[in-house]
């Protein structure tokens, strides 16, 4: 046959290191060849950058029943809650009133998967209905700490908070979890 005298017919160990090599050279050399925005990230990263801004509470429409009064954020931070590399943030929110100190919401928000859309509430550590209102809202190295106000009984008058506690959320096995800080910081009166 006439294919066989050819020397690329019968590859010998040398022919198959000389390939080995050849495509090494091509691999390294393609390794510096990049687009001129090329960077090595992962797509969690890639999705931080997209949400290097804090999730703006004031397109949110959160589950606080006010009647005739309209709804306000008082308070709000935002950090890295559950260091995924995106900002999130804690809003305190509550009933208008010219008077009075009406109970707070506290709620967690995140960067909505359609950039269109209002940003998601994905937690809430203060509900409305638990009669507490919000003194002060802290976030520091994925941690929230709050000072929260509230009545020991209904016979305490509503102009004095007599409960004062002082707490903290930490994001753990997917959830936050609620540490009370020792009464003897967090609470005065009886």
């Amino acid at each position: 046959m006439a294919g066989q005298d050819l020397l690329h017919t019968q590859p010998r160990p040398m022919h198959w290191l000389a390939t080995a090599t050849a495509l090494s050279a091509v691999v390294a050399a393609a390794s510096f060849v990049q687009p001129p925005d090329a960077t090595a990230t992962t797509s969690r990263n890639a999705q931080a950058g997209r949400h290097s801004s804090a999730p703006d509470p004031g397109k949110v429409t959160f589950p606080v029943t006010c009647g005739p009064n309209r709804s306000e954020v008082v308070k709000k931070a935002s950090g890295d809650l559950d260091g995924d590399g995106t900002t999130e943030t804690v809003a305190v929110v509550r009933c208008h009133s010219d008077t009075g100190t009406p109970p707070s919401g506290v709620y967690v928000l995140a960067h909505p998967t359609d950039p269109q859309a209002a940003p998601r509430i994905v937690a809430t550590l203060v509900a409305p209905a638990q009669q507490l209102s919000v003194q002060s809202l802290v976030v520091k190295d994925e941690v929230i700490a709050a000072g929260l106000l509230g009545y020991s009984d209904l016979n305490v008058p509503r102009c004095c908070p007599d409960v004062h506690k002082s707490v903290k959320w930490q994001w753990r096995d997917g959830k936050f979890i609620q540490t009370e800080l020792p009464a003897a910081a967090g609470t005065k009166g009886a």
